[in-house]
């Protein structure tokens, strides 16, 4: 079996790339204040207290990684992934 590197993983394993994600400043607390219901943009800079060019970031970052969708009507929300991922986390 030909195993294929990921790109951002000195491992080439995708677990990695994801936990590097998921530990970068502000990703899993974005991920917590989408939880219930999605969030403009103006929302989680106040909830957060981040710079705007952080929050866009990891915003920009998690949408990549397909945790995070922008609805244009309503704002950032979870993807099916993302939620799948937060109940994942929500027992720890």
């Amino acid at each position: 079996m030909v195993k294929r590197r990921v790109r951002g993983s000195r491992t080439g394993r995708p677990i990695m790339v994801l936990l590097d994600l998921l530990g970068r400043r502000w990703a899993l607390r974005l991920i917590w204040e989408l939880r219930e219901q999605p969030r403009r943009f103006r929302d989680l800079q106040d909830s957060i207290g981040a710079s705007p060019t952080i929050i866009n970031t990891r915003l920009a970052e998690l949408r990549a990684a397909r945790l995070v969708e922008l609805d244009p009507d309503a704002g950032y929300r979870l993807t099916a992934l993302g939620q799948e991922l937060l109940q994942l986390f929500l027992p720890l």
